[in-house]
């Protein structure tokens, strides 16, 4: 009864305590009207509770609020701006969404301006570069001829402007190769078909009227010299493709002049005649493919792609790719592996018979076995009959075709009884020849048999009757030393 009562206890708690899931939904009253001033900081909260708990999103006329806006912290349950600008003023959602529903926070965000003296300062933000991760590497190499991007994205209240300089004087579009970028390229500066001139130090100067930053880039341009291309980096590498698939090799190479990039496939023996031209290179032929695009890039290296569509066996073996120029050439293998077909696999594999020989199999295999068995049962027992027929045969002989219970027993003299320290089947020589020579006078009554020493003794006989009539009976006595 206990038991009883404590498990209905326990029942009736789980059913009062449990969770019930549901949509998000506010907790509390919300303004939705929001202002701010310039330069300060304003939270805007999201009071929604949910269970499970929801996901919160931010967006801003629109657009979604993410890390890469650097004023803005999302917070577990609230956005948070820093040094409010007059840009900031819109609409914000705070949307909040379980596997249940979701509820959204509107708000309408003010800035106000400031017009004392007192507040000047607060009016104006300082500028700062928004992307300074992009700006980590300030000195910069690279080969004559090639290009370079140099990037100075900053924000700030007013807009600030940005200055290019080199080596402490102002940089003109026809020195930077940048020309007719306009305000689309305002934060970046491009230098195109480097020359050795264009070394030096690049200065960014982004200014308003709240104050001024700058960065330094140090650009090297390397001379060209004359030499045979080199392949960098690790490709081509080995390949394995499905049967039917596609694949791609690629091959970048630097060349202080634009190299030509060739792709070749080594033949195997006896492929010669499918191809109207190849390449003898030692003991092996080649064939020339069909090369892509030659891409520059701005490294200065330059990049080829092979492209293998529809792959079959053919088409495994080993590829080069072969860079070019004026002073030399370079070259670099890898391999093609292509997986057998899987439809020819399945080619392979035995068919399973047709259904309509399936039913004289099941049914052959046990007749047969049971017909065996049938027809040695069927001999066993015919034999054993047989030998009940010849034992019944002898034992309806009449008593005068009968041995002599007597002449039996003449037949076989008893032996001399054997020494008392012997064995009672084993007798002594003397004993066996004695017992011979009264074989021997016996012999003339016909009824004497051989007789061995005796261990074991054996009689019995055999009667075998005749079609015409006739019945023969012999006896037999077997000694075994």
């Amino acid at each position: 009864v206990i038991t009883r009562v404590s498990l209905i206890i326990v029942g009736m708690n789980f059913l009062l305590n449990k969770k019930k899931w549901s949509p998000p939904r506010v907790s509390e009253r919300v303004n939705h009207r929001q202002s701010a001033r310039l330069g300060r900081t304003v939270k805007l909260s999201c009071p929604v509770e949910s269970d499970p708990p929801p996901l919160i999103m931010w967006t801003k006329d629109g657009r979604n609020i993410h890390s890469g806006w650097t004023r803005f912290k999302v917070l577990q349950a609230a956005l948070r701006i820093k040094e409010v600008e007059t840009d900031d003023a819109g609409t914000y959602i705070c949307k909040a969404t379980n596997g249940f529903g979701s509820v959204n926070v509107n708000y309408t965000l003010i800035v106000i301006g400031r017009c004392t003296k007192n507040y000047l300062k607060s009016i104006f933000v300082r500028p700062r570069f928004t992307e300074p991760a992009k700006m980590r590497k300030r000195v910069i190499a690279r080969p004559e001829g090639s290009s370079v991007r140099l990037k100075c994205t900053a924000s700030g209240n007013p807009r600030p402007d940005i200055v290019w300089l080199k080596d402490s004087r102002p940089l003109v579009d026809e020195d930077s190769g940048a020309g007719g970028e306009g305000r689309k390229k305002k934060w970046t500066l491009i230098l195109k078909n480097l020359l050795p001139e264009h070394s030096g130090k690049y200065t960014c100067q982004v200014s308003n009227r709240a104050g001024e930053i700058n960065a330094t880039y140090k650009v090297e341009v390397i001379q060209r010299t004359n030499c045979k291309p080199i392949l960098t980096g690790t490709h081509p590498v080995n390949t394995t493709v499905d049967y039917g698939g596609s694949t791609s090799f690629q091959c970048k190479v630097r060349s202080d002049v634009k190299p030509v990039i060739q792709w070749l496939k080594r033949l195997d023996p006896g492929d010669e005649n499918k191809f109207n031209s190849t390449l003898e290179v030692g003991d092996d032929r080649f064939v020339v493919l069909p090369a892509g695009e030659v891409w520059s890039r701005p490294d200065g290296s330059y990049l080829n792609k092979l492209l293998i569509t529809r792959a079959k066996e053919d088409d495994a073996g080993m590829y080069i790719c072969l860079g070019a120029n004026t002073m030399g050439y370079n070259f670099r293998s890898a391999f093609l592996t292509v997986l057998p077909d899987r439809k020819t696999l399945l080619d392979f594999v035995p068919a399973a018979p047709p259904p309509s020989l399936l039913w004289p199999v099941i049914i052959g295999i046990p007749a047969g076995v049971a017909f065996i068995l049938c027809t040695a049962l069927l001999w066993f027992c015919r034999s054993k009959r047989s030998c009940s027929s010849s034992s019944s045969s002898s034992s309806a002989l009449p008593a005068a075709q009968r041995l002599p219970v007597a002449s039996r027993e003449r037949a076989c003299p008893a032996l001399p009884p054997p020494s008392a320290n012997g064995d009672k089947d084993c007798h002594s020589y003397e004993d066996y020849v004695a017992h011979q020579q009264l074989l021997l006078a016996q012999a003339g009554t016909g009824l004497a048999t051989k007789v061995y020493p005796k261990i074991y003794t054996d009689i019995h006989t055999h009667t075998h009757s005749h079609v015409d009539g006739k019945v023969h009976q012999h006896q037999h006595i077997h000694y075994q030393c």
